[in-house]
């Protein structure tokens, strides 16, 4: 018995289903794009890949309307591929990797980048930039066996039909099959996990009233509007 009701279960619209995909944990690795990397100020070459992490509820379904959140003037976009976790495990092989994957997605990491400068400053966690309510917009979630690389494709994103960002999976630093292995050393990943893989150069800020759109090729494509500041 419970002392209050639990919220519901967090979850991701499924592509072509009326199923969802309950959400665990939301795992995201920092600078994943040596341009992006770069353009941040860090050199991509010396450093193994970090984490860190969102609330499960900060993932929404696309398309959408984001509030523009509070305490930030810098509200920046980064847009990025997502791994779903259909199986769970501890020190996965590289090998191994994708039959631990339920399916992929393609997601925006919003960012209060005003404050994660503040905290990188002050050598504090980025919790208040990264891991605010509705910071999570990912599209709906594509069964592992209909998406046709998750290790080549390309990525973009656009804002107000001007395109932003555009790479390609493979200049990801470290692998799909490698960051997830390296994640797995570090803590026991289960059904349920999302994995945002970083974002490639050309992030930057959005103001109310702005529409985002972006996609992977072969996997999916979102929309989100920027709305009214909260």
């Amino acid at each position: 018995m419970y002392v209050f009701t639990p919220p519901a279960q967090a979850s991701l619209a499924v592509a072509g289903s009326a199923d969802r995909f309950p959400v665990r944990r939301i795992f995201c690795v920092g600078r994943n794009y040596a341009a992006h990397a770069r353009e941040m100020g860090n050199d991509p070459d010396r450093e193994a890949p970090f984490f860190f992490t969102k609330p499960a509820d900060a993932a929404l379904d696309t398309p959408c309307t984001v509030p523009y959140p509070p305490l930030t003037e810098n509200l920046h976009y980064e847009i990025e591929l997502v791994l779903a976790v259909g199986k769970g495990g501890s020190d996965i092989a590289e090998k191994d990797v994708l039959e631990h994957l339920w399916g992929a997605s393609v997601g925006v990491d919003l960012t209060r980048r005003d404050l994660q400068a503040e905290a990188k400053k002050m050598g504090r966690p980025w919790d208040w930039a990264k891991a605010f309510d509705k910071s999570a917009p990912i599209a709906p979630i594509v069964p592992i066996e209909q998406v046709p690389s998750v290790e080549t494709g390309r990525i973009w994103l656009a804002v107000n039909g001007e395109t932003r960002q555009d790479a390609d999976l493979s200049d990801l630093i470290w692998s799909v099959r490698e960051h997830v292995s390296i994640l797995s050393r570090a803590m026991e990943l289960a059904a349920g996990d999302i994995i945002m893989t970083g974002t490639p150069a050309g992030v930057g800020a959005v103001t109310p009233g702005d529409v985002i759109t972006g996609g992977v090729d072969g996997i999916g494509t979102l929309e989100v509007t920027i709305g009214a500041r909260l």
